[in-house]
């Protein structure tokens, strides 16, 4: 029979009385499982990194879920992972797991009958078995190799039915020892990036400055006794704001930007014909074209420049113009 709500102001307060409760609840799900972290945690995680295979996991249902989101995890903070879904196992996917494979079974209960019934398969095959269970006294616990408990004391559900607090414990731990293996192995963010190479992290963290150099491929250099007037002429053809200035050796000793000459032309314009080393920057911020793009861009918004000098062996090998930095879209 359907039910006719009234969604008074009454009834509302209720509902966000309700989710904080939920909240609440679950986030002490989470911490009370810090206290299950001890030798036993070590020990996998030890297991995991001296493994030749990979780390298999396997669920059904509402751990099948989370055992695939982890899976993902794993993988992308360099612990090679997959998720096989315990029911298509049964039909061939079991193939897919090697003896040298550590494989994690989930299941709060850890009397889930698709899991147990594989665990005849895994042992012959020859894999490490984890039980990732809320109940150690379960026939999942008992026969797997390491259990992981990932227990709570009452689910978020006020019937105690719907899988809430217990799914989110499982995914926390999970996620802790993901990022424990990946802590241990010494896995970085450029690590990261080259699993990630088509998003915006792999963009911040793979370009370099040679690369942004590569939109405009400008260095405007003019001698230190070139008249402002020729310089400013060499800005406009490489349709940059600003121009490296060198000595006789072709090394940098300053900058001179179109800022720079307004500024002058406010006081007299009886400057444009001396020489730029009497009006330029000495000694500019530069930076070199292996560093990151993202290490420029910083440099540039904290010192609030719209043009770096790019170097190699003290000589501008390069300009490195700010809008170029956005157009490569490493913000």
């Amino acid at each position: 029979m359907e039910k006719i709500l009234t969604l008074n102001n009454t009834v509302l307060k209720k509902a966000i009385a309700e989710a904080r409760r939920v909240l609440e609840l679950e986030a002490r799900s989470v911490l009370n499982l810090r206290e299950t972290i001890g030798e036993e945690f070590a020990g996998l995680v030890k297991l995991i990194i001296e493994s030749e295979g990979r780390v298999v996991f396997i669920g059904v249902g509402k751990s099948g879920i989370i055992a695939k989101k982890l899976a993902a995890t794993f993988s992308s903070t360099g612990t090679p992972a997959f998720f096989v879904h315990a029911a298509e196992a049964f039909h061939g996917d079991l193939g897919m797991v090697t003896e040298n494979d550590v494989v994690i079974a989930v299941s709060n209960s850890g009397e889930t009958e698709e899991v147990l019934q594989l665990i005849p398969s895994i042992r012959r095959i020859g894999a490490t078995i984890v039980a990732m269970t809320g109940n150690l006294s379960s026939t999942l616990a008992q026969y797997a190799d390491v259990c992981l408990f990932a227990g709570v004391e009452e689910e978020a559900c006020p019937h105690g039915l719907a899988p809430t607090a217990s799914t989110t414990a499982t995914l926390a731990l999970g996620d802790a020892l993901a990022i424990a293996l990946s802590t241990t192995k010494g896995f970085t963010a450029e690590d990261f990036a080259i699993y990630h190479p088509g998003g915006s992290l792999g963009r911040r963290l793979l370009t370099k400055v040679r690369d942004v150099l590569e939109i405009r491929k400008a260095n405007p250099v003019v001698t230190q006794d070139t008249s402002v007037k020729e310089a400013l002429f060499t800005m406009t053809d490489s349709k940059m704001g600003s121009t490296s200035i060198v000595d006789e050796e072709g090394r940098l000793t300053g900058i001179i930007t179109d800022g720079d000459i307004r500024r002058l032309l406010e006081k007299s314009a009886d400057f444009l014909e001396k020489p730029v080393k009497e009006v330029m920057t000495k000694n500019p911020i530069t930076i070199t074209a292996e560093k990151l793009a993202t290490e420029a861009l910083k440099l540039m918004e904290d010192k609030e420049i719209n043009d770096l000098p790019v170097i190699k062996d003290g000589k501008p090998v390069g300009m490195l113009n700010f809008q170029d930095l956005l157009r490569a879209k490493v913000f």
